[in-house]
């Protein structure tokens, strides 16, 4: 993508990621039903304090298109069921393209400036969590080589499981 920029998010910044992030999700509204508002509510007290999570954004000469969480190993986050639970490595969050901007590889990008970070960070695996309603990022993901673990998997409703899945940044071609 032409002029396409990756930079560190700044506080002047939070009401357009907000957008963004929404405007990038809120496709998923229908066919969550009922529980996209819970998901909603979840997105927006996420954003509300990301840290300790480096927010990354993606913009061109339009503005910010494109944004992304990376949360460091060792983060402490709430499960489906309220419990705590440590990341044993790094994990992306939230992943969001304008989706006027979408198939111009902004998310490519984003994920790939996250594997650059969690590596330089001497982590040795980068996590992330998806469902499969979420299918075109999940191609992405495996794309990039992204592997399924099932023992990651969290079910925060029934019938609803959101799929973990991890890379090794030690592989040469995710370099």
């Amino acid at each position: 993508m032409n002029n396409l920029q990756i930079r560190d998010a700044r506080d002047a910044d939070r009401e357009i990621l907000q957008s963004v992030t929404l405007s990038a999700y809120e496709q998923y509204a229908r066919i969550m039903g009922e529980n996209w508002k819970f998901y909603r509510k979840n997105i927006l007290d996420t954003l509300a304090d990301v840290k300790p999570a480096e927010q990354i954004v993606a913009e061109n000469d339009r503005g910010i298109i494109g944004t992304v969480l990376l949360y460091p190993a060792g983060t402490q986050v709430h499960g489906p069921d309220g419990k705590s639970i440590g990341l044993q490595v790094p994990e992306v969050r939230l992943l969001a393209v304008l989706p006027t901007a979408r198939g111009q590889g902004v998310g490519v990008a984003l994920m790939q400036e996250c594997i650059r970070r969690a590596r330089q960070s001497g982590a040795v695996e980068l996590g992330l969590h998806t469902t499969d309603m979420m299918n075109v990022a999940m191609r992405m993901y495996e794309n990039m080589g992204f592997m399924r673990v099932p023992a990651l998997d969290l079910s925060p409703a029934e019938g609803i499981i959101v799929k973990g899945y991890r890379i090794d940044l030690r592989d040469a071609a995710t370099r």
